[in-house]
């Protein structure tokens, strides 16, 4: 039999029968989507790096309104993802791809705008929060996409790499934001900064206009180099997960990893503000916000193939218990009494991404492993759909009541989530071993 070529054969594509799979052109899609949805993720978190910068170039935003803001891209990313899950075998990865990028453009241009008058009203402020959401609602989206492009024996390495990677797209944005704000870009100089209430010059629109032309390139490459693969369904064909009861149960374990995740990336920043804010010298919450969301996203790229080796269960397993036994540490760094206590806050933190990355690896391993690829493919983009809530929950939570209240609260959740993962899945005999 001749060679498989994707550019000819896709009709009668098939990852499971090595002569029906082209591995180069899986691992070019795989990589081009995952460019895509770096810079996606960067466009999510885009408020979460601009927000707590807005009261010192003239905003006059109260607490409860900055957790708001930063909650809203949460919100929508959610609702949006609703959407995103049923697209792949609708709309084709190419389609799907490029078309986010382009509606990325959106919030983008309009933060760059928005920021330069401080005048602005809330109500805008607050739609370019919700536009952000974008980003956000194509992870439910690419990440069914690239499962239709890898045989099951390597969906943990393809999908944890894909997520670990994506994921980055959290610290890439607050990693840069504090530094880009710092000088005119090139090209730009017509942009004049904007003055601080201490009398500096920031050019906060930095922080959405940076990666314009990265996201058009990623627009470009997914025009030229990807393609549709024949997985197809309308909207009713793809309702049948809903009567499975491991949809269920994996959604609330993948709330506890993404969502925490997910959630605390996004108010990170504030929590440190907010908390630590009122002492001398207070740490700088951009300094340390991107911290927690890379660890996370190395240690889910990394764990992929130990998953394909292991199963997924194991570490959504191990992931659980970490994250209860850190959040409980980390409770006791909440509503401090001195400037000291900061250390304990900012590992406990680290500590509750590194295991929240070691689950969103373990069960991305699960599902394609738990269902059959169609079905997958949509439960991957229900779960991420559910667990992208989080930036909403978490900020709305904290807006509402003490952060020691919230964090307890989600000791409870995750501990139950542990116990589903290891009766469900992990234990010997289960109903799903994965």
């Amino acid at each position: 039999m001749s060679r498989f070529d994707p550019q000819v054969d896709l009709a009668r594509w098939d990852p499971e029968r090595e002569e029906a799979w082209d591995r180069r052109f899986a691992w070019r899609t795989l990589w081009v989507t995952t460019y895509n949805l770096t810079l996606a993720f960067c466009v999510w978190y885009l408020v979460s790096a601009i927000a707590p910068r807005l009261n010192d170039i003239g905003f006059d935003l109260t607490k409860g309104q900055l957790y708001w803001l930063v909650a809203v891209p949460g919100l929508a990313g959610g609702l949006l993802r609703m959407v995103y899950m049923f697209l792949p075998p609708i709309v084709g990865t190419r389609t799907l791809v490029g078309g986010t990028a382009t509606l990325m453009l959106m919030p983008m241009l309009g933060w760059t705008i928005a920021v330069r008058d401080a005048t602005t009203p809330y109500w805008v402020l607050i739609f370019l929060a919700a536009a952000a959401g974008i980003g956000g609602g194509a992870f439910s989206g690419f990440m069914p996409s690239t499962s239709y492009f890898f045989p099951r024996r390597l969906s943990g390495t393809a999908l944890g790499l894909q997520a670990g990677i994506g994921n980055f797209g959290v610290s890439l944005i607050q990693f840069l934001t504090p530094w880009v704000v710092g000088f005119g870009l090139l090209g730009t100089a017509a942009l004049t900064p904007q003055q601080t209430t201490t009398g500096g010059d920031l050019w906060l629109h930095n922080a959405g206009l940076v990666l314009v032309p990265w996201v058009v390139l990623g627009g470009v490459l997914a025009a030229v180099l990807l393609r549709r693969v024949p997985v197809q369904a309308n909207i009713r064909q793809q309702l049948d997960i809903f009567r499975e009861k491991h949809t269920w149960v994996m959604t609330a374990i993948y709330l506890m990893t993404f969502g925490a995740f997910s959630g605390f990336a996004a108010q990170f920043g504030l929590i440190i503000t907010n908390e630590y804010g009122g002492f001398e010298n207070p740490p700088d919450p951009l300094a340390f916000a991107f911290l927690g969301p890379l660890i996370g996203s190395v240690v889910r790229a990394a764990l992929g193939p130990l998953c394909d080796r292991y199963g997924g269960a194991v570490f959504t397993l191990v992931s659980g218990i970490g994250m209860t036994v850190s959040t409980v540490v980390t409770a006791f760094y909440l509503s401090p009494t001195d400037r000291g206590q900061f250390t304990g806050l900012l590992l406990g933190m680290l500590a509750i991404f590194f295991f929240a990355g070691m689950g969103n690896a373990g069960t991305f391993k699960q599902m394609p492993m738990i269902f059959p690829r169609r079905q997958a493919g949509g439960v991957i983009g229900f779960t991420a759909s559910v667990a992208a809530f989080g930036p909403f929950l978490v900020g709305t939570a904290l807006s509402m009541m003490a952060p020691r209240t919230f964090f307890i609260g989600c000791v409870v959740y995750f501990a139950l989530c542990t116990a589903l993962t290891w009766w469900y899945y992990a234990r010997p005999g289960a109903e799903k071993p994965s």
